[in-house]
C-alpha cells in the first residue's frame, strides 16, 4: 500500500509538472492570439486571459498594406520552393551516397557531413552570394539552403534501412538510376520525406537574415523580416506605412499571430510521418 501511495503522489507530481510546463509553453502563442483579435484600445491597457472587444480591425489593418502581402507572398513562395528543392536533391544526393557503385561515395558523404561542423562565416557567405548574383534575387531564398547535411544524413540512413531487394529487381528489370529513385526509392520513403519537408518548411517560413543581407528590393521582402523590423522600430508606422498609428502593439501582435499560424496549421498534419521519420532516420550513423 505504501509503494503504491508513493506511486501515485509521483505520478501526480509528474502530471502537474508537465501540466504547468504545458501552460507555459502555450501561453505566449495564446497570448498573441487574443490579442489580435482584441479591440486596439484594450490591447493597451492590457489583454491577459480572454479577448476584449473581439474584432478583426487589427488583421484588415494589416491586409490593407500592399506591403504586407507581397511579404506573405514571397514567405509561401520561398517555403514551397525551398521544400521541394530540399526533397529532390536531398533526397536524391541521401539516395546516391548509399549506390556502391558510385565512385567515392564514402569521400563525398563525408565532405557533405563536414559541413555540419565548419562553416565558412558571413563574410564569405555574403562575398559568395555576391558574386553569384543572388543580391536582390530570388533564388537567394531557395538555391543556397537547397542542400542540407542534416537532411541527407536522415534520408541515407532511412535508404539503407530499406529491403536491398526492392533496388535489385528494379534493375533486374531494366530500370535506371533516375528511374529507381522517383518510382522506387521516393515512394517508399515518406516518413522521413514528411518528416524532411517539416524541418524544411519550418526553416524557410522563419527566415529572414538573408533577406536582411542582401535583399533591398521591396517586393522580394519576406514577412518574417518585415516581423524583424517592426520589433526594431519604434513604431509600426516606421516599419511599414510611414502613417502614424496610435496602437502599434495590438497590430505587431496580429502581425505575429499571422506569422506563425501557418507552419502551426499545417504541423498537425504531418506529425504522424515527422515522428515516424525522425526514429526510423536515426537508427544507424
Amino acid at each position: 500500500m505504501i509503494r503504491n501511495k508513493t506511486g501515485a503522489v509521483s505520478r501526480g507530481i509528474i502530471y502537474v509538472s508537465l501540466f504547468l510546463l504545458a501552460v507555459i509553453w502555450i501561453y505566449p502563442l495564446y497570448f498573441v492570439v487574443i490579442n489580435s483579435f482584441s479591440a486596439a484600445e484594450e490591447v493597451t491597457r492590457g489583454v491577459y486571459f480572454f479577448p476584449r472587444g473581439v474584432t478583426l480591425e487589427n488583421f484588415a489593418y494589416v491586409f490593407q498594406t500592399p506591403l504586407i502581402l507581397t511579404g506573405i507572398w514571397v514567405s509561401v513562395a520561398r517555403t514551397v520552393v525551398g521544400t521541394v528543392l530540399n526533397l529532390l536533391f536531398c533526397g536524391f544526393i541521401g539516395y546516391m551516397v548509399t549506390v556502391k557503385d558510385l565512385p567515392m561515395r564514402k569521400w563525398i558523404y563525408r565532405m557533405i557531413v563536414a559541413t555540419m561542423y565548419f562553416t565558412s562565416g558571413l563574410i564569405p557567405w555574403y562575398v559568395l552570394m555576391v558574386r553569384l548574383e543572388l543580391k536582390n534575387n530570388f533564388f537567394l531564398y531557395v538555391l543556397p539552403g537547397a542542400v542540407s547535411a542534416f537532411y541527407v544524413v536522415l534520408i541515407k540512413t532511412y535508404v539503407e534501412s530499406l529491403p536491398p531487394s526492392l533496388e535489385e529487381s528494379a534493375a533486374l528489370d531494366g530500370a535506371g538510376t533516375l528511374t529507381v529513385f522517383f518510382k522506387i526509392i521516393l515512394p517508399v520513403c515518406k516518413p522521413v520525406l514528411a518528416c524532411v519537408a517539416v524541418f524544411g518548411a519550418v526553416w524557410q517560413w522563419n527566415a529572414w537574415s538573408d533577406n536582411m543581407f542582401l535583399v533591398t528590393d521591396a517586393n522580394l521582402q519576406t514577412l518574417q523580416y518585415l516581423l524583424y523590423r517592426m520589433m526594431q522600430s519604434s513604431s509600426m508606422s516606421e516599419a511599414i506605412t510611414g502613417k502614424v498609428r496610435i496602437e502599434p502593439m495590438a497590430v505587431r501582435l496580429t502581425m505575429t499571430c499571422i506569422t506563425v499560424m501557418p507552419i502551426l496549421l499545417v504541423y498537425p498534419f504531418m506529425q504522424r510521418f515527422f515522428v515516424k521519420g525522425i526514429m526510423l532516420g536515426s537508427v544507424k550513423g
